[in-house]
């Protein structure tokens, strides 16, 4: 089957189709901009979980949106200081890092904004979510196709094919619904 990954050969084009999708997903923002209010109380929300360092408070936001939002350093780390300036959260340093902690009126300001909307429930992180989800599926399915154009027998290439033709004109059917 080596014919299948040279030039001319079935599975070349192909390859590149994939890694072209992939890039082109990749390369497009998955995430929305958030305000700075949304980074101050996705940070303080966050920190009722304990102290953290501002690594971990980016994962956990992004754990949160299920990665639709994954707040940028250059946003996480002058809201920590602004926070810490208004005597919100008290910086420690441990070992290399700085570690973040709610003081008391921090506390206070977190479970306040945790009982209000909270930025990643908003409509805007909803609809990032959603856009982030149909391009991953796209992703896996052209890495399927990959794997099974390079694997197949000629019995399940064909059935594979007419399962893509398929799911393209259910694809269809669900952009004619009302």
């Amino acid at each position: 089957m080596v014919a299948q990954h040279t030039p001319g050969g079935l599975g070349f084009g192909l390859r590149e189709a994939v890694d072209e999708i992939r890039e082109s997903f990749a390369s497009r923002p998955t995430t929305s901009r958030a305000s700075r209010g949304d980074v101050r109380t996705a940070l303080l929300v966050a920190l009722l979980e304990g102290p953290q360092h501002g690594y971990q408070l980016i994962q956990a936001i992004e754990e949160r949106t299920s990665g639709a939002w994954k707040p940028s350093p250059g946003s996480v780390y002058p809201t920590l200081q602004l926070l810490s300036d208004e005597g919100l959260v008290v910086p420690e340093v441990t070992g290399e890092r700085k570690v973040y902690a709610l003081t008391e009126e921090g506390r206070a300001v977190a479970v306040d904004a945790s009982t209000g909307d909270l930025p990643w429930e908003s409509p805007a992180a909803r609809r990032a979510e959603r856009a982030a989800t149909l391009p991953k599926a796209g992703a896996r399915l052209a890495q399927a196709v990959v794997q099974v154009q390079s694997s197949a027998t000629p019995d399940q290439a064909e059935r594979a094919a007419a399962l893509l033709d398929e799911t393209r004109r259910k694809l269809y059917s669900i952009l004619a619904e009302d």
